[in-house]
């Protein structure tokens, strides 16, 4: 048995469902908004990877590594970007939240927070997990301030560590979330969702 098990997450509008080939086309429209893989310091691919990219997926699933969801809208069905498990460590229940990247209509909106919240409540509460963990690009500061929003902390940097897809080396920023502040961060994360938003618009 898997220690992350086929399941979908909803909330708030958004499902979360196993990442499948038949999601190639929502996901590439979804990168196309925005034309993300431009972005250096993300993984997002190119349009006509699209295929090998969710083939990855599926294969790091099948190795019990990685579990990646399609973020979707639950009235439409439409692909709005994915997250994923990764790096799964089983006999220290600890999971890390990565390879994540949304349409860029739906960036500064609910989707993400709700997303998050999701996962690290499936992740603690289901899974039982001591450490939920993060990591970004040193240059990635959006996503470096979207994880210490979440109330994660910084573990410190690997220097040296992954190849971008330009060929520089990047050093790589490292988080976690301990099980025993999982109470207060879940309890903020409500805050925000619940809050009322001013002014909203599709880019806030």
């Amino acid at each position: 048995m898997a220690f992350v098990e086929p399941v979908t997450l909803r909330s708030r509008g958004i499902s979360l469902v196993p990442l499948t080939l038949d999601h190639e086309e929502g996901l590439r429209d979804a990168a196309a908004d925005g034309e993300l893989w431009n972005i250096r310091v993300t993984s997002v691919p190119e349009p006509q990877q699209t295929r090998g990219y969710i083939e990855s997926a599926l294969q790091m699933r099948e190795a019990g590594n990685r579990f990646a969801f399609a973020v979707t809208d639950e009235a439409s069905g439409e692909v709005l970007g994915t997250t994923s498990f990764h790096d799964i460590l089983p006999a220290v229940k600890r999971v890390e939240i990565g390879y994540t990247w949304y349409a860029q209509r739906c960036q500064r909106t609910h989707v993400n927070t709700t997303c998050k919240l999701l996962m690290l409540t499936h992740a603690f509460d289901t899974l039982d997990c001591h450490v939920v963990g993060w990591r970004t690009d040193n240059f990635n500061h959006a996503s470096q301030r979207a994880i210490e929003r979440l109330g994660a902390r910084k573990d410190g940097v690997i220097r040296g560590h992954a190849l971008r897809r330009d060929g520089t080396i990047r050093d790589t920023v490292m988080y976690s979330l301990r099980s025993g502040e999982w109470p207060e961060v879940r309890a903020q994360l409500m805050y925000l969702l619940d809050k009322p938003r001013t002014n909203p618009s599709p880019r806030e």
